[in-house]
């Protein structure tokens, strides 16, 4: 660990995050949540909020995927996903659903703005993002797709759109 430069979790809940707020809206998998746990660390974000049947930690299930994320990423538990969604807007963060809406718009024509907060709504495996909490969004964003497939995994869609938004807001020199 030492080679990789890596820190360790108390270190890292000192560490300056990336301005994100990762929302899970009813995930049905523990091993996708506990692989969001792990991009989400990699990833340095603020904090996930977990929500309605969305399992929390400590888990047996969700540690396989986190492989002790857990313990660094910062977490909290929402019955409702609609009052985690009013708590972030209240606190003026940007909320975006991963969401396929005909309001939509393109994952690579989505360009955050700097120095603002956003966070990010990640839906059930088959049902997605609730109609209820897609009425309380800023905006839709969706990932292009040319497969026969209308959708990718929530733990792939959170990677690539970590990513995008890393990249998009220049985080490599202020972390």
């Amino acid at each position: 660990m030492d080679e990789l430069g890596r820190v360790t979790p108390d270190k890292f809940r000192k560490l300056n995050k990336f301005p994100i707020i990762i929302v899970l809206d009813n995930i049905r998998s523990m091993m996708n949540v506990g692989s969001v746990f792990r991009t989400a660390d990699a990833f340095r974000i603020e904090k996930i909020m977990l929500c309605g049947i969305t399992a929390c930690p400590p888990n047996k299930e969700i540690h396989k995927t986190a492989l002790g994320a857990t313990e660094s990423v910062d977490w909290q538990y929402f019955e409702e996903t609609t009052d985690a969604v009013k708590a972030l807007r209240n606190e003026n963060y940007q909320v975006f659903a991963l969401e396929q809406t005909n309001q939509s718009i393109s994952l690579h024509s989505f360009t955050p703005v700097q120095n603002k907060k956003y966070a990010l709504i990640f839906g059930n495996e088959i049902k997605g993002v609730q109609e209820n909490v897609l009425n309380l969004c800023h905006g839709y964003i969706e990932i292009p797709q040319f497969g026969t497939k209308h959708s990718f995994n929530i733990s792939v869609t959170a990677g690539i759109t970590l990513w995008d938004f890393f990249s998009k807001m220049k985080q490599f020199d202020k972390l």
